[in-house]
């Protein structure tokens, strides 16, 4: 070994001598002598020839050469922390980069004690030194010492400061660290540390031994070893095969770059690999029928004899009935099998009719190559591994025949615990059926999860998928038996066009997801968010939602759900009269899809999401106690709102987004915000706004990280101003407030400009003085009660109808309501009403009239045309 200054045992451990079958005499532990026993360095397999047993103590001190070091005579000293269940017990000593060795050589030179504890004399110690053989970078020729001393280990006994020393110098030495002594001088560790093996074992100065990596105990109590057997092996490290493997691997669709990535592992460490085994089910070796292929090793192309297993086993799975060609195992030659498989074999001499044998290599040749394979992660390592290569054996010449999809998944979770029978988390597929459905579990199987990492089963989502589905059909139902309330003529609207285009969007996204084998993905955007968009669509049209839509959107719906919960989606499309079964319909067609219209209704959902949150930190703000005031018990909602929309970002802003574009166009992807700072600095333009401009661009960078580099244009697709006006309605309601206007901030005060921005509308609100009046409906038992009304300057009918609908849940229409004022303000709500005339001495309030307000004497006014009446503090109301 280069650098070695000496040996290490352990004082007072156990070792023992053995003489191999060479003639040699080895010091081990007895645990080591028994592994090597299985590995062929004794007479006798299984045994060791043993000659003598001894401790540390008694071969401390002696002279031993040792190959490659620089040193003649090195010596066995001790160390206190060597391990009696890891190798041999015996341990070489370079202490220029080991910071274990030098620690131990180090403890022994400082503490005479210790060298006359254990009659170790000076001339064995003092004169030996690390010896530098290798220049690690940013460490230097001597990296143990180096770490010894910025760590101030003190002693072999500093187990944690040690342990972080290792961790420092091992890898870099390795990986980095480059030879100063020797024949290999000036390599790299890594490229010629299995050279020195190589010459160490071929000169007989080392051999190879092997133990378990840790402890394993075999059922019979017994304490395993590592043994060289009689063994089949297949070469899976040969150099050309590896090579074909490889390139196999570039045309296979593994759907997650983890799973690939592991292939590339796989591929690139794996070599031999024992294909056999004596005991247990298998096929026999066909060379050697002593031995059964062992089980990751068989079926690698079983696959291939699916596509004409129905011709040998006539439709049963053993096969016991014979088939109707009448074809015996014994016909089924090498020959045989090779004109099926191989384009260019001969046609075989067998008693198997001609047509018979063309048909079999018709449907291997339609069916093959494997499409796709599912298997565990585990098995990535191994047997999907050698599906590989023994793939690109079989069809060398022929790499149509390769392997082109490979779908690998984790285990399955329950309720995010693993499944234990003696802890009760336990759920077997007909208990999971009965309890949630089948097409309920199939529903949460899918929602678990699509990666490589464990899916999670989890009840509670069962529970709620079950309820979800029940809904739809519920829904489905009731939009059949009421399709004639639906809307009809032409599905134009902005409300309209937004929910085709989401629907052909979902269709394509959700195929997409079904390709890639995504199935939480598929449920997302085929259930979940086409849900949504139905939902979408039915709050935002207040004129009803279109016929034709609907009818389509249950149809795709069922037809994107089948795949998943299949009975649900049957039934559904039952439901919509169609007469043949869903599993034969179409995948339907997505047609246009109006990405700008799309863009525009999120711009509404997200902008009425974020005045909901301003209207609540308004809120929280009026009823926060100013100082030296009392608690305010209740603040007044606002009734008026302002939209503020800007037409352009301010000229900071505007210099910001310009300027990170054009980073992220240079470097292909935005740079980090050190280089964003730096250069938004150095623009005399932003001076001023330096506080604001670095938040304001890690916005900027948040919403390019969820929409991209649009993020940075300085205008958008559609006109907000549009978007927002046609959809007053809405947005009032959401916010409850009566009025809504939308103005440019052209006219806004600058704080407001400030805050707004191009996509992001700013709100304000105030609250409109009202009067509040009675309206009382005069018809007995009638289900509708008195209700005090809020009446505002410009009010008319229409408005006050559909305030009384918001406070009275009896009244469905708010376009069957009519309002009727006293003729006499004063007697008129004195007066007796008249039995069977509840109208008697009122006056209908007209649909064009507009009321009025006079705030300072609470006073209420209706103009109808020129004339102005007073209608008092009482009105009534009727539901037609």
């Amino acid at each position: 070994m280069y650098g070695q200054t000496n040996c290490w045992v352990r004082p007072d451990m156990k070792y023992i001598a053995t003489l191999t079958k060479d003639g040699e005499v080895l010091i081990s532990t007895e645990r080591a002598a028994r592994n090597m026993a299985y590995q062929g360095f004794f007479e006798k397999d299984g045994q060791f020839n043993l000659k003598l047993h001894l401790t540390g103590q008694d071969i401390l001190g002696a002279g031993l050469t040792a190959p490659l070091t620089s040193l003649k005579t090195i010596y066995a000293l001790p160390m206190l922390t060597i391990k009696e269940d890891k190798g041999t017990g015996v341990v070489t000593s370079v202490p220029s980069d080991s910071p274990d060795d030098y620690a131990a050589l180090q403890d022994l030179k400082k503490k005479q004690p210790l060298r006359e504890k254990y009659g170790i004399k000076d001339e064995m110690v003092l004169p030996f030194e690390p010896i530098a053989i290798i220049d690690v970078p940013e460490i230097g020729t001597l990296s143990a010492v180096a770490v010894y001393n910025e760590f101030k280990i003190q002693s072999q006994n500093d187990t944690e400061k040690l342990l972080a020393a290792k961790a420092k110098v091992y890898l870099k030495g390795f990986y980095d660290g480059v030879m100063l002594d020797g024949e290999f001088k000036g390599k790299k560790v890594q490229d010629i540390k299995k050279l020195v093996q190589k010459k160490l074992v071929d000169s007989k100065e080392a051999f190879i031994y092997m133990e378990p990596e840790k402890l394993i105990m075999s059922r019979s109590g017994e304490e395993c070893v590592v043994a060289h057997c009689d063994q089949w092996y297949l070469n899976y490290g040969e150099e050309k095969w590896q090579a074909q493997a490889l390139k196999a691997l570039e045309g296979v669709n593994t759907f997650h770059d983890e799973v690939r990535n592991n292939f590339q592992t796989t591929l690139n460490w794996l070599h031999e690999y024992a294909c056999s085994r004596t005991y247990g089910l298998g096929t026999k070796l066909p060379w050697d029928e002593q031995w059964l292929i062992e089980s990751l090793s068989d079926s690698t192309i079983y696959m291939a004899y699916y596509t004409i297993a129905h011709f040998l086993q006539g439709g049963t799975f053993t096969g016991k009935d014979g088939n109707k060609y009448n074809i015996k195992p014994e016909q089924m030659t090498p020959e045989v099998w090779d004109y099926i498989f191989f384009k260019k074999a001969k046609k075989p001499k067998s008693t198997i009719p001609t047509g018979t044998l063309d048909a079999m290599k018709k449907e291997f040749e339609f069916w093959y190559p494997m499409d796709l394979r599912c298997s565990g992660k585990d098995l990535i390592q191994n047997h999907l591994t050698y599906l590989i290569y023994i793939h690109c054996a079989m069809w060398a010449d022929d790499e149509s025949k390769w392997p082109k999809g490979i779908r690998a998944n984790g285990h399955l979770l329950l309720n995010s615990a693993k499944m234990s029978k003696s802890e009760g988390n336990f759920l077997t597929l007909a208990e999971a059926v009965q309890k949630f459905s089948a097409d309920g579990m199939r529903l949460c199987l899918a929602d678990s999860g699509d990666s490589v990492e464990d899916a999670n089963f989890v009840e509670s989502t069962a529970d709620a998928g079950i309820l979800r589905l029940y809904a739809f059909i519920e829904w489905v139902k009731e939009v059949l038996a009421n399709k004639s309330t639906l809307r009809t003529g032409k599905a134009d609207t902005f409300n309209d066009q937004v929910f085709s285009s989401e629907l052909n969007l979902k269709i394509q996204e959700t195929k997409e997801n079904y390709q890639n084998m995504l199935f939480k993905e598929a449920l997302r955007t085929g259930f979940f968010e086409l849900q949504a968009a139905r939902d979408k669509y039915r709050e935002l049209s207040s004129d009803g939602m279109h016929a034709d839509l609907i009818i389509r959107f249950i149809e795709v719906q069922a037809l994107l759900l089948s795949p998943i919960c299949p009975h649900v989606a049957e039934h559904v499309w039952q439901l919509l009269g169609k007469t043949s079964s869903i599993v034969k319909a179409n995948w339907p067609e997505a047609g246009e899809v109006n990405l700008t219209k799309v863009k525009a209704s999120i711009y509404l959902m997200d902008t009425a999401h974020a005045f909901r949150l301003h209207l609540k930190s308004y809120m929280h703000q009026l009823q926060k106690p100013r100082k030296g005031a009392d608690p305010v018990e209740k603040a007044e909602k606002p009734t008026k709102g302002v939209v503020w929309v800007a037409k352009t970002f301010p000229p900071w802003q505007s210099a910001v987004l310009t300027t990170m574009k054009k980073l992220h166009n240079e470097h292909k992807g935005l740079p980090d915000n050190k280089v964003v700072s730096s250069t938004l600095g150095a623009l005399p333009e932003l001076k001023k706004y330096m506080k604001r401009v670095m938040p304001f661009a890690q916005a900027a960078r948040e919403k390019m990280e969820k929409i991209g580099v649009e993020a940075f244009d300085l205008t958008l697709d559609f006109s907000e101003q549009e978007v927002i006006t046609t959809h007053q309605v809405y947005l009032a309601s959401t916010l409850e407030l009566e009025n809504l206007e939308v103005q440019y901030t052209d006219s806004a005060p600058d704080k407001i400009k400030e805050d707004c921005c191009p996509g992001q509308p700013f709100i304000t609100f105030s609250t409109e003085p009202y009067v509040t009046v009675k309206a009382i409906n005069p018809v007995p038992a009638s289900g509708f009660y008195t209700e005090h009304l809020k009446i505002m300057h410009g009010d008319n009918v229409s408005k006050l109808a559909a305030r009384l609908a918001k406070s009275c849940r009896a009244v469905k229409d708010p376009r069957a309501v009519e309002f009727w004022r006293y003729e006499d303000t004063e007697l008129g709500p004195r007066k007796m009403p008249e039995f069977g005339k509840p109208l008697s001495g009122k006056v209908l309030i007209e649909p064009n009239s507009e009321f009025r307000i006079n705030e300072d004497c609470k006073d209420v006014s209706i103009l109808v045309g020129k004339e102005t009446y007073q209608i008092g503090s009482q009105i009534m109301y009727m539901v037609k």
